[in-house]
């Protein structure tokens, strides 16, 4: 074979379309010995010669894609010092665009004895770890182009490739569960009717099936332990995981595209799957532990954990700030995916012990030039001190709003004194991003996601039942903010169901009317169950997979939802570029305020109203003449005005509409609760009765415009949007 200097530029393995060069960064090492593995599982082993300002390069004009291989580094073995390299671990390349085959729980991945943790294990680990795999870096991408839709005008589908697909009656078993599926036309289908505009990969990056779980015949559902950064997970893959798993998620992405559907990922840059200092050796460990981990600086032996997974990147170094700027650009321009959501993002924000939010990882997101146009999307907190930022974060980001779920589960619940707190979530949470200069898009409103109770789960279950995780039930989250409706779990009771489904609706109702960019959890269009478990991270089963096969009461629920998304999608009123200022407008065409709050007797709110903690009632008024911002064509936004009239209370209540200045005609649209037929018209200051814990929406168009305009504006109404 002939070898070659090759380059210490790009790092990982890279082929040309004649050989391959092959580029490692250790500033630790002393020898590298880059490892091809044949089908067979021997290895040929070349020793890495040149090395470059820490970067070990060779170049081999033989390999060719498909070529799996790893690394063996040597140099210090000193854990006290912070050094744990091992050459008898073969190791995964951190730049690996492919891995191949997965790890297993065999005692040559640790550098320990399991019976005596002072000795040390120099089995070596190359038949039981795992391979990085040489891929061809070409694919016929036709004329496929971002989405990009407006974030304001972004409705954001959270699935998971296995879970969403594994049991689709329309799509064939042999492709179940894989990018292929994902890709699927009925997938495509199901999310174009719903009326989704991008779709939130839970992690597609390469991650481990931890040992432990395995031994107990559950498996890592979720994905939140990544060992490769570059690498679409092979087990999502149908063809192979010699590089097909590239290419297949390649033609996902494209169709989705084709849809006019965006593909975020949900990343994990926080820590790896190598764990605490028992953990095994895989990568980063054995390459340069020291220069990749936050260690514990009294005892360098021990990892510093803010994400409660048994370590945490060290964000200040440049070589792991390359790694994560490199794979967030490889994900954009080679992936074409559309934008990130961040994983216990404070974690990244870390220097020393405090969140801060201008540090070395924000300030190189702000000025990448491809990184900071796509959509960035934090989970504000981890579990370091200070680790909860909700509203913390730079005027670049995004945020999971965690005050948000809380005060929307709380309001309609029925929890006493939440009024107040639950308009600001509707409005878009000014109060905690306006003062870093941020618009509503810095909300990632949702009331459910992966982690936690699905929203059937929320209105039927008081308390978490995850036994079947094999923890006693002690894991997951016991502060649900759930109501059960009036039975624990499932029910025969025709009108605790019919409770459920209306309080379902109420809050994914609620979520789409809210100002913010609204997050839907797959499966809550369709009521989706887990029994009560809400923390289904190792159950990769019907558990945790979508059941298609639909009741009358999830038929209900879907057809409610695609409703629903239909009206945001219709009306800007419900997804505003600018905060709500309870003010009259300047430049606006109405001489109401943009948002006003009505109590149930029609009268504005007053402040013994808003100071009345068993008040849960109220209507809210969006003015659709006092949107002063154009759109992208530059005109001017002018909407139909809504009320919309919520009882989180249990007992029926009447409502008046406020007087005539307001509107003189209002139309029922949407409502839960089935006492007044859509399409039903009132009159201003007209009192009707809503059941507990129901909602309605009415609509009035915009009352400056004559007969003949509104008939126009009715038959193009995007023209008016």
């Amino acid at each position: 074979m002939q070898i070659w200097t090759g380059q210490s530029y790009p790092l990982g393995a890279t082929f040309d379309g004649s050989g391959t060069n092959f580029a490692l960064f250790s500033e630790v090492a002393e020898r590298v010995e880059l490892c091809l593995i044949d089908d067979d599982g021997s290895e040929r082993r070349i020793e890495v010669t040149e090395v470059d300002a820490y970067v070990w390069h060779v170049y081999l004009p033989a390999v060719q894609p498909g070529q799996r291989y790893g690394y063996r580094v040597h140099g210090p073995y000193d854990p006290a010092s912070g050094h744990r390299c091992d050459p008898s671990k073969l190791l995964l390349d951190p730049y690996a665009k492919a891995i191949a085959g997965m790890a297993s729980n065999h005692p040559s991945l640790y550098s320990y004895d399991f019976d005596d943790h002072a000795q040390r294990n120099t089995e070596d680990s190359g038949a039981h770890t795992m391979h990085s795999v040489v891929v061809s870096p070409y694919f016929d991408w036709g004329n496929d182009h971002p989405p990009a839709h407006e974030y304001h005008d972004t409705v954001i589908y959270e699935a998971h490739v296995k879970g969403l697909t594994m049991q689709h009656p329309d799509i064939d078993e042999s492709i179940r569960g894989t990018y292929v599926a994902m890709g699927h036309p009925a997938i495509i289908e199901h999310l174009k009717e719903l009326g989704v505009t991008a779709v939130e990969l839970m992690p597609v990056h390469q991650f481990v099936q931890d040992g432990h779980l395995v031994e107990k015949g559950l498996r890592n559902y979720w994905g939140y332990n990544t060992i490769g950064f570059f690498a679409p997970h092979n087990e999502y893959a149908y063809a192979g995981d010699a590089g097909q798993q590239v290419q297949e998620f390649k033609q996902m992405v494209k169709n989705l595209h084709e849809a006019n559907i965006e593909v975020i990922l949900d990343v994990v840059y926080n820590h790896t799957a190598e764990g605490n200092h028992m953990g095994p050796t895989l990568c980063f460990r054995g390459i340069d532990n020291a220069a990749y981990y936050r260690l514990v600086e009294e005892d360098r032996s021990h990892y510093y954990d803010t994400t409660g997974t048994g370590n945490s990147l060290l964000m200040r170094t440049p070589h792991v700030l390359q790694l994560i700027m490199d794979s967030l650009r490889y994900w954009v321009t080679e992936m074409h995916v559309d934008g990130f959501r961040f994983d216990l993002a404070s974690t990244l924000a870390r220097e020393l012990h405090e969140v801060d939010r201008l540090s070395a990882f924000f300030d190189i997101i702000q000025q990448d030039p491809i990184i900071s146009q796509v959509k960035l999307i934090a989970e504000p907190w981890d579990l370091g001190e200070g680790g909860y930022q909700v509203g913390g974060f730079p005027p670049l980001w995004s945020e999971w709003n965690g005050k948000y779920r809380d005060t929307v589960r709380d309001f309609h619940r029925s929890e006493p004194g939440k009024l107040a707190d639950f308009t600001s979530r509707l409005a878009g949470s000014s109060d905690l991003y306006q003062h870093t200069g941020r618009t509503p898009i810095a909300s990632i409103n949702f009331v459910t996601a992966h982690d936690g109770f699905t929203l059937r789960d929320l209105v039927s279950y008081n308390d978490r039942h995850n036994e079947a995780n094999g923890e006693g039930g002690n894991d997951g989250e016991s502060h649900n903010r759930s109501w059960n409706s009036g039975a624990e779990g499932p029910t025969e009771d025709a009108d605790v169901l019919a409770l459920r489904t209306r309080r379902a609706k109420n809050l994914m109702a609620t979520l789409l009317l809210s100002q913010g960019v609204p997050m839907i959890l797959h499966g809550d269009e369709m009521g989706r169950t887990q029994d009560g478990n809400n923390n289904t991270y190792c159950q990769d089963n019907e558990l945790s997979w979508m059941d298609w096969d639909l009741d009358a009461h999830q038929q209900d629920m879907l057809a409610f939802t695609r409703e629903m998304i239909a009206l945001r999608q219709e009306h800007p009123i419900f997804r505003r570029r600018r905060f709500l200022q309870g003010t009259v407008r300047d430049g606006a065409e109405s001489e109401l305020p943009d948002v006003e709050w009505f109590a149930t007797d029609g009268e504005p709110m007053t402040q013994e109203d808003w100071d009345e903690a068993q008040n849960k009632c109220l209507t809210m008024f969006l003015n659709g003449s006092a949107i002063p911002e154009p759109n992208q064509r530059g005109e001017q936004i002018v909407d139909d005005s809504a009320l919309v009239m919520f009882n989180a209370s249990g007992n029926d209540v009447n409502f008046t509409l406020p007087p005539a200045h307001h509107g003189e005609q209002w139309e029922v649209v949407l409502g839960t609760g089935d006492t007044i037929d859509v399409g039903t018209t009132l009159e201003a200051g007209a009192t009707l009765t809503r059941p507990g814990h129901s909602l309605l929406i009415l609509l009035r168009p915009p009352m400056d415009l004559d007969a003949e305009e509104t008939e126009s504006a009715d038959t193009d109404r995007p023209a008016r949007a």
